[in-house]
């Protein structure tokens, strides 16, 4: 059958923020040592001990916001242990990621720093686990008090005579796991109570992000927003795609046909997860004033053979670039409760943008589709509706077809594709409704093997190509979509 895509550019559904192609760095792996942070004595080109080649390619991507420093991490980090001068910072184990030595050389001014270098606002995550309300309450009047107070006074001896403007925080990670295995009721009340200490100084407003539901928990969505619902700005949601389960993920590459049907099925998932979490919150804020914060997502796989299993390394192929495609066209279309999305991880963690060995380092296809989809960042999402053939997997079908729509400020209009399906290529007709179509462009990254891949040897084989298999007729373009591929159009 010929697919049909229709995008209503004159309808309006409100705009995509931002903060929706945010990212995650925590403690773990080789993400902040060795990925962003090599220290002032490297040989590696640095600023201030932060990679200026990683800088370089981040900032590519526009990064809107920077979650840090976990993940499970930031229930067991006591930030005062990463101040100071590095000689006399604590060293402690890394108890949740590898049983490796954390010096704390990378802390909140290291990481202030990095947030400055990207342009991008600072997300910090609370310790509710491990921590007390006097630690929460003096790291945030460190990070932003201006004036005379003994936090202010050490931040000013640590060589920071300004604060830092904060606008997210989040109280506590996976409080029902890793951040002590609490019931929802009773996190519900931790939550108001170190919420009340997390407070604005001066003209530093800090938006409090409430740490939500695994997965499909929907009690747990439903206890928070009733207990606590009117003190929070965010409330969060984590999901993974793990293609043979959490415990057997499955691998990264050398993966069987089926496993990719079922990778696409699961990726699929996360819209049932967001329209039912969805539906709770609409009964206690129907204005939609709270907003869904997705800041775990990603595909998870099993770690690559021979590295430490606790330091979550795992390859990024072209199906990665289809979770990336297909999960970012269902947070745009969700754009009136999905305020921010951070893939986890930014570097040599799981989902990863980037991947590093010593000097070198490379992009991967994930990173290419963020750059492919920058332009819907606060742009105004359009009225689309698809009409898509099957892919049916054991006792389920999904659309083949996944895609979203928006105009800039400028006037261009972008419309993200996917073709889902591992070995078919899918025929569409693209009918763009109320806009001339004399200057269209396109991109592609597709691969031929499923598990097509970028290396430290052959770093561009997988990577976006100039895509001109298309014909305009009226206000319809019609083309055909590779199979695994992904496709960016921009009409001005």
């Amino acid at each position: 059958m010929t697919n049909k895509v229709v995008v209503n550019a004159d309808v309006s559904k409100g705009i995509i923020n931002k903060n929706i192609y945010g990212h995650f760095a925590e403690h773990l792996g080789r993400c902040i040592y060795e990925g962003f942070w090599v220290g002032e004595d490297s040989d590696i080109p640095n600023t201030d001990g932060i990679r200026n080649d990683v800088v370089e390619a981040l900032r590519n991507l526009n990064i809107p916001v920077l979650r840090w420093p976990g993940g499970c991490f930031a229930d067991e980090y006591h930030w005062k242990d990463g101040i100071g001068p590095r000689e006399n910072r604590k060293r402690m184990v890394n108890t949740h990621w590898g049983g490796v030595i954390e010096n704390n050389h990378f802390g909140t001014h290291e990481f202030f720093r990095l947030c400055e270098l990207l342009d991008t606002e600072p997300y910090v995550n609370g310790n509710v686990g491990s921590g007390t309300v006097q630690e929460m309450s003096e790291w945030v009047e460190y990070m932003t008090f201006d004036g005379e107070s003994p936090m202010a006074n050490l931040r000013q001896e640590n060589g920071k005579s300004d604060p830092w403007k904060l606008k997210y925080f989040g109280v506590g990670n996976e409080n029902w796991g890793c951040g002590g295995n609490m019931r929802p009721q009773y996190y519900a009340d931790l939550y108001r109570r170190f919420q009340t200490y997390v407070r604005n100084y001066g003209d530093n407003k800090i938006f409090r992000i409430a740490g939500g539901a695994n997965v499909d928990d929907y009690n747990w969505t439903e206890v928070l927003m009733r207990e606590a619902g009117h003190l929070m700005d965010g409330l969060s949601l984590h999901y993974y795609v793990h293609p043979g389960g959490f415990w057997n993920k499955g691998p990264a590459t050398g993966f069987e046909e089926n496993v990719w049907d079922i990778t696409m099925e699961k990726t699929v998932y996360i819209e049932e997860l967001i329209k039912r979490h969805g539906t709770i919150m609409d009964k206690y804020d129907p204005e939609k004033r709270v907003a869904m914060i997705i800041d775990e997502w990603g595909a998870w796989y099993d770690v690559e053979p021979g590295t430490n299993p606790g330091f979550l390394y795992q390859q990024n192929t072209i199906r990665d670039a289809l979770v990336a495609g297909v999960s970012l066209n269902i947070f745009n279309n969700h754009n009136d409760r999905v305020q921010m999305a951070n893939i986890a991880q930014t570097i040599n963690v799981i989902q990863a943008m980037i991947l590093t060995d010593k000097e070198k380092m490379i992009l991967t296809p994930t990173y290419h589709v963020f750059e492919m989809y920058k332009g819907h960042q606060d742009a105004e999402r359009l009225d689309l509706n698809i009409e898509s053939s099957t892919i049916k997997i054991g006792e389920k079908e999904i659309a083949a077809i996944s895609g979203s729509a928006s105009k800039a400020k400028d006037g261009s209009i972008l419309i993200t594709l996917c073709n889902l399906d591992k070995g078919e290529a899918s025929d569409l007709m693209l009918d763009l409704r109320g806009q001339d179509l004399s200057n269209v462009t396109a991109r592609i990254i597709t691969a031929d093997e499923l598990d097509a891949h970028n290396t430290f040897d052959k770093p561009d084989n997988v990577k976006p190509e100039e895509y001109n298999q298309f014909q305009i007729s009226g206000s319809e373009l019609t083309l055909q979509l590779p199979a695994k591929s992904v496709v960016s159009i921009s009409v001005k």
